[in-house]
């Protein structure tokens, strides 16, 4: 069963989730992030690229010819095909099709009240269904 961590009361969505893809590499996973429409995926893809001057995070735009070789896959449409099915982090405001195929998920939710209401009703929604959930508030800065 799907293990989905919520992360609330993020300042900064797309640093935050560099970070946590970061984290997530340094310990061997392979991540999907799913974004709300393509205009965010851009946005954390070029994240991605200049987040931090020292690290590499290798990621790829699904479908990409060497998606199956690459650790971190950016999509913005939950119904595209993935490679793998470790790591799935939620940027899209919305419950994903396919959540339940992954091993873990992230929710990432900012500070922002519709995105705050957005994310209760899908802790809602995951909790009836019985899915092992945690929550992490993240401290302003």
């Amino acid at each position: 069963m799907t293990r989905i961590d919520f992360h609330s009361n993020v300042a900064d969505r797309l640093t935050y989730t560099c970070r946590l893809v970061r984290k997530a590499r340094a310990a061997q996973c392979r991540i999907v992030l799913l974004s709300r429409d393509a205009e965010q995926s851009a946005a954390l893809d070029e994240a991605l690229w200049t987040f931090s001057a020292t690290d590499f995070v290798p990621h790829v735009a699904a479908p990409h010819p060497h998606a199956d070789a690459t650790p971190v896959i950016l999509i913005a449409d939950d119904s595209t095909d993935v490679p793998h099915h470790h790591v799935l982090i939620n940027l899209s405001g919305r419950t994903p099709a396919h959540f339940a195929r992954f091993e873990r998920m992230f929710e990432i939710i900012s500070a922002d009240e519709e995105d705050k209401i957005a994310g209760r009703d899908r802790y809602r929604y995951y909790k009836d269904r019985g899915y092992p959930l945690t929550h992490f508030v993240a401290q302003a800065v």
